[in-house]
């Protein structure tokens, strides 16, 4: 097996797994109604993630360097968070539990969250044009269009398995939480939200000092 194709799964794993917006929805959601929705929420976010890829390793990454395209993207990515945060805090303040009954019809819903939030945090072209770049550096001579098809291929394999992964351990963990729990988790996903945004805040703020 190609040493690129390993790299770029075990990278795509990396990406996905470390906390953050998108795992704290993903627990919210799935905890909520089960492994469908936490796998859509997972599944939209792939949106973000291979756009940013793709603008990083194409050499597209100025795009980002623009002052009113960053702002307009951050504050994009800010208001979602922060409307995700007040119907978690919501939720908790009503001590809303898991109801298995709720329509399917809201995954569609689940999987547009997760391409919003990840479109939304142009933070993420840091790690691309930091960590992702490495991987090429590590290439003799020049990269070809078939190690950019290779590394696409694995770090997407390696993304995917961790959306099952995380969706699977969320649908698991469920059945073993009470009312109680449930809003406890609303209100730190909430906090968890809140907190991402008012960073992304920051970040956008320092920016322009």
């Amino acid at each position: 097996m190609s040493p690129l194709l390993i790299s770029s799964f075990i990278l795509g794993i990396a990406f996905c797994a470390p906390p953050g917006i998108i795992t704290a929805e993903t627990i919210r959601r799935g905890a909520a109604r089960g492994f469908g929705p936490a796998l859509s929420v997972q599944f939209g976010s792939l949106i973000g993630d291979t756009t940013w890829a793709a603008i990083a390793l194409t050499g597209l990454a100025f795009v980002i360097q623009n002052d009113i395209a960053r702002v307009i993207l951050s504050l994009i990515g800010i208001v979602l968070m922060v409307k995700l945060a007040w119907d978690a805090i919501k939720d908790a303040r009503e001590g809303k539990h898991p109801n298995t009954d709720e329509s399917e019809t809201s995954t569609r819903g689940d999987f547009a969250s997760g391409a919003f939030l990840s479109l939304g945090n142009p933070m993420n072209i840091v790690f691309w044009t930091g960590l992702g770049t490495t991987v090429f550096a590590s290439i003799a001579g020049t990269p070809q269009p078939i190690h950019f098809v290779t590394f696409f291929i694995g770090f997407l394999g390696g993304a995917i398995a961790w959306c099952f992964f995380i969706a699977g351990l969320v649908a698991w963990g469920r059945k073993w939480m009470t009312v109680s729990f449930f809003r406890f988790l609303n209100a730190a996903c909430g906090a968890t939200l809140f907190y991402f945004a008012f960073q992304l805040g920051m970040q956008m703020m320092r920016g322009f000092i």
